[in-house]
């Protein structure tokens, strides 16, 4: 598979009144066609700055992007213009964001919204626009898709709001898909039904999709590979299969220790002492390093780079928790 988007030292920061905030700090990555990228944190680490500043929607001021570079399709999405970013989001790049109640426009009608975007990118009339709308509500779900176009975002529940915006994701058929932790907000039996939709939709389309999520249980299940984030850094980067079966970071290990899994009610959850880290402050050792069980000297002294550490998996930690040591060669 070729590489679709390649993020390379993404650094984020928000000028405030009170001082600078280092909301991402040199994140790299890249997502391949028709894969699934699930990235995972608790909140405030930058998963969600990360993808705003993607698609050229972080608010600018008080964010700024003051370097990188995002390869998308060979064009550095950084140094698009506007003109040419309003090409792209939506049409080739489309987003779900995590509460559709404020992301669809509660003056407009559902087939309003979903209608205009394929006028624009597609160049469909508003009959055609109208009967791919249609298609798609039922699509994912929506019952009465032709009357629903009528509706408000009002009149549907929190779970069919959410399959307007996924519809309005896949009107255009994008090769690439963010979901902004989609399902949050969302019971337990719709949060299944909307990840259900996703893989189906997501296999029948062929699209690559990065999935934000804080449910470990959820990216198991949905994604191909996981990044874990911590503080504005990856930390840690694996397929699904190894990130679960032997994670190589301490962070990692504490996350994946605090999921109560069936039939081991038992065990005792991890507990991961300690506060976050206050983003005001430029990290110049390891962020973790304070709630590091693992941590020693160097790890308080320097931050470690993202290191290969078997064929597919990267971790950027001094301390080797197979071995119970200090990593050797760094």
């Amino acid at each position: 598979m070729s590489k679709l988007l390649e993020v390379t030292n993404l650094v984020v920061k928000f000028h405030t009144g009170v001082g600078v905030v280092h909301a991402v700090n040199g994140v790299s990555f890249s997502v391949h066609e028709g894969e699934t990228l699930a990235i995972v944190g608790e909140s405030g680490c930058g998963k969600s700055v990360t993808m705003l500043s993607i698609l050229g929607l972080l608010a600018m001021p008080p964010g700024k992007v003051e370097a990188g570079r995002v390869n998308y399709n060979d064009v550095n999405l950084l140094q698009t213009k506007a003109s040419e970013m309003r090409k792209i989001r939506g049409a080739t790049i489309s987003m779900i964001f995590q509460d559709p109640m404020t992301s669809l426009n509660p003056v407009l009608t559902i087939g309003t919204q979903i209608t205009e975007q394929m006028m624009l990118h597609l160049n469909l009339s508003k009959v055609q626009a109208r009967e791919r709308a249609i298609e798609l509500l039922r699509r994912v779900g929506i019952p009465s898709a032709e009357s629903g176009l009528e509706n408000f975002p009002h009149q549907f529940s929190g779970g069919m709001r959410q399959r307007v915006m996924i519809a309005m994701a896949l009107s255009c058929s994008p090769k690439l898909l963010i979901a902004d932790e989609p399902t949050t907000a969302l019971d337990v039996t719709i949060q299944a039904e909307i990840i259900d939709l996703v893989k189906s939709l997501r296999d029948e389309f062929g699209m690559a999709v990065i999935w934000i999520t804080h449910n470990l249980g959820v990216a198991a299940g949905l994604a191909d590979r996981m990044l874990v984030m911590y503080n504005g850094f990856v930390v840690e980067e694996a397929p699904v299969i190894e990130l679960f079966s032997n994670p190589k970071h301490p962070y990692t290990r504490a996350l994946l220790g605090a999921v109560p899994r069936l039939g081991r009610w038992r065990e005792r959850l991890t507990n991961i002492e300690g506060l976050p880290p206050d983003g005001m402050i430029e990290p110049n050792n390891c962020p973790y390093s304070p709630r590091c069980a693992c941590a020693f000297e160097r790890c308080f002294e320097e931050n470690p780079e993202l290191l290969s550490v078997g064929e597919k998996q990267k971790v950027a930690c001094w301390w080797d928790v197979d071995l119970a040591q200090a990593r050797h060669g760094v």
